[in-house]
């Protein structure tokens, strides 16, 4: 689509990591050994010693693992020795010369400014070939903990076939090391005096494809998390222990509430406009140095810099809502498709930072800037988070007013060619990220959306784009186009005509993106529908219409569908209406199997065809 809507979010703990997912077995590669031992201090610094050979199935596999990368922050690590090799099928060895270990800095995300402390050093093995093995052994000293006196860590299976994968945690015996586990079990392990150690292996197995629309892989695949944090309240006390500081007003924060909110009485209109202020007047910029990855910088930094990551943008809003004498509290959420947490709390989890305000049961995400105040992005919703204030346990809403209604009409020729003009109006949380994405396109494509949208329904002609009111108050936008497109139909015919075109994200869309797995084996997402599409056929003069579908109601608790096909004088007007409603942001398999003959039907309808003939 040539419209960018901007629902992204960022790396790290202040923005959202996204972590890489099975997408079935990998058997290009064997990982033949995998060792990781962590020598962790008291006060949580900590020696890691890797491991790692792997051999080489296929010639496929050589560019993506002839490389090996060793990611580090360069103000927390150093990096102390690294060693490789690769051992030949014949039996030769052949050495990873200094040279072919390189640092670079790591790539920043191209939709926004980075700065951080993260390296890598990059081992570029040589003469590569199908049944060597690669070998990398290197050790790693953290000097300088995220969280002083503790220590977490977070490991996910990767696809590969898997040999001998190890985990050994070497602590002091004071410290207790706190585990959630699945697909790790516990090996034997002896511990020397004063320390405990703990090993686990992980158990190999195929990986399920990752299905349509699916939960993330660390809701349901095999990773383990470990912590010296006692539980989740703990972990919160560390967070807010800092970013509270970092939430405090100063004079220049509290002229910027009063100017802001003056004039306004009401609470949540207030904190609405707290929130909309920061999102629309603070850019997006991820800072992290040292352990900027989990510190807020002060709210009158951000405020100076105009610039921050979530956490600054948390604690500028936390400051001026304080200001404004409304109190908010920083909320730890994942960002991406997780809606578990597990049993001990880690940051592989918890990589987003919000806002929620408890005297109106209200959360703020400032960073999205395309998601209007009082609203949440939809990976958002329904989500676990911890509460950084009280440590307790919330969950954001569920639901949040999301409509969209479609005109669609077409006026054909008797040459086949067609006029045609398409409206959609967007409601509630969906109107504010279709506004900012025709405010974020440049007019040169602006002129050429209606010719490729045309291309993408398989059409030829041109037209123009109606961008609406951008900067209307109201909750609702609606944007439209009109033009012309030629070789529309074939008359006299018979011509069938389809009932279904999918603008944006249209009705049609919805529901063939819903049912696109014939059966679940994972959880997945399933967002609250509220859509209306109307499609009218203006015939030429003497058409026959010779067959229309027939009207369907489907009506189960869940979805609430309805189609309506008529003749009206001249033209043939196609309506249907869906709702769909779900007691969670997600649905299990089991609800799948239930809602699937609905949807089937539903989809069947949708393809549904108008029979026409001209004279």
């Amino acid at each position: 689509m040539p419209f960018r809507l901007a629902l992204v979010f960022f790396l790290l703990f202040g923005c959202g990591s996204l972590v890489a997912s099975a997408t079935s077995t990998d058997s290009t590669v064997i990982v033949e050994r995998y060792h990781q031992h962590f020598t962790v201090d008291a006060d949580g610094s900590y020696v890691l010693d890797v491991e790692l050979a792997k051999s080489i199935a296929t010639s496929s596999a050589i560019d993506l693992h002839a490389e090996q990368f060793i990611s580090f922050n360069a103000s927390l690590d150093q990096i102390v020795s690294v060693e490789a090799w690769t051992a030949k099928a014949d039996g030769r060895r052949v050495p990873v010369a200094p040279s072919q270990i390189r640092e670079q800095k790591e790539a920043a995300s191209q939709d926004a400014p980075m700065f951080q402390d993260t390296r890598l050093k990059v081992v570029i093995f040589p003469d590569v070939a199908v049944g060597d093995t690669l070998n990398l052994r290197y050790r790693l000293r953290r000097h300088t903990p995220l969280f002083p006196g503790q220590f977490e860590d977070f490991t996910i299976a990767r696809p590969f076939r898997t040999k001998d994968f190890r985990l050994t945690y070497d602590l002091p015996s004071s410290m207790l090391l706190q585990a959630d586990a699945v697909g790790f079990e516990r090996a034997p392990s002896a511990s020397p005096p004063g320390r405990r150690r703990t090993t686990w292996r992980y158990v190999d197995g195929d990986h399920d494809r990752i299905e349509q629309g699916s939960v993330s892989y660390l809701d349901y695949g095999r990773r383990l998390a470990v912590t010296t944090f006692p539980d989740y309240a703990a972990f919160a006390r560390a967070y807010h222990s800092r970013a509270a500081t970092a939430a405090i007003p100063d004079a220049a924060i509290s002229k910027l509430a009063a100017e802001i909110t003056q004039g306004i009485v009401d609470p949540r209109a207030r904190a609405i406009a707290l929130s909309d202020w920061v999102r629309r007047n603070i850019r997006y910029v991820a800072v992290y140095l040292g352990p900027g990855g989990v510190v807020p910088h002060p709210a009158p930094a951000v405020l100076a810099n105009r610039y921050g990551d979530c956490k600054d943008h948390a604690a500028l809003l936390q400051a001026l809502l304080a200001a404004a004498g409304i109190q908010g509290s920083a909320a730890l959420v994942n960002s991406d498709a997780a809606y578990r947490l597990p049993a001990v709390p880690t940051l592989g989890v918890l990589n987003h930072v919000i806002v929620y305000v408890p005297q109106l049961q209200l959360y703020f995400d400032p960073t999205a800037a395309t998601v209007a105040g009082g609203f949440l992005p939809p990976g958002l919703l329904g989500k676990p988070v911890v509460l950084a204030d009280s440590g307790a346990f919330a969950v954001t809403p569920v639901f949040q007013r999301a409509r969209s209604r479609t005109l669609t009409r077409f006026d054909i020729a008797r040459d086949g060619s067609s006029r045609f003009h398409v409206a959609r109006t967007s409601g509630g949380a969906i109107a504010e990220p279709y506004r900012q994405a025709v405010r974020a396109t440049p007019q040169g494509e602006r002129e050429r959306f209606v010719r490729r949208m045309l291309a993408g329904l398989g059409q030829t002609g041109d037209g123009l784009l109606e961008p609406g009111e951008l900067d209307a108050p109201s909750s609702d936008y609606t944007l439209a186009f009109s033009g012309e497109t030629n070789g529309f139909v074939h008359l006299p015919g018979p011509v069938a005509l389809s009932t279904t075109y999918n603008f944006w994200g249209g009705l049609g869309d919805v529901l063939f993106e819903l049912g696109r797995e014939p059966e679940r084996r994972q959880d997945f997402v399933c967002p609250a529908i509220d859509a209306e599409d109307e499609l009218r056929y203006r015939l030429p003069a003497k058409t026959r219409v010779l067959a229309l579908p027939k009207p369907l109601v489907v009506d189960d608790g869940r979805f609430y569908y309805r189609s309506q096909y008529a003749r009206q004088g001249d033209a043939v007007v196609v309506k249907r209406r869906l709702q769909f409603r779900h007691t969670a942001a997600t649905c299990t398999p089991d609800d799948y199997r239930v809602m699937r003959p609905a949807l089937e039907r539903m989809m069947r309808d949708l393809r549904g065809q108008v029979v026409v003939q001209g004279r």
